[in-house]
C-alpha cells in the first residue's frame, strides 16, 4: 500500500469522524467539549470516548 494514499484515506477518516462528533453534539444539544479534538487526533478512540465516556 501506498504510504501517502494511507496517510491521505487516515486523514479524512479522522476529520470525517471529528465533523460526526462535533455535529452530533450540536444536533443533541451536548456539549462536545474536548472529543472533536481528540477524535481529530485518535479516531475511532476518541469517537469511543464521545459516546461512552461518563463523566
Amino acid at each position: 500500500m501506498d504510504i501517502a494514499a494511507f496517510l491521505f484515506a487516515t486523514l479524512v477518516a479522522h476529520v470525517g469522524f471529528a465533523v460526526f462528533v462535533a455535529g452530533h453534539a450540536h444536533l443533541t444539544d451536548t456539549d462536545a467539549g474536548n472529543w472533536p479534538y481528540i477524535t481529530l487526533a485518535l479516531g475511532l478512540a476518541g469517537l469511543a470516548g464521545y459516546f461512552f465516556y461518563d463523566e
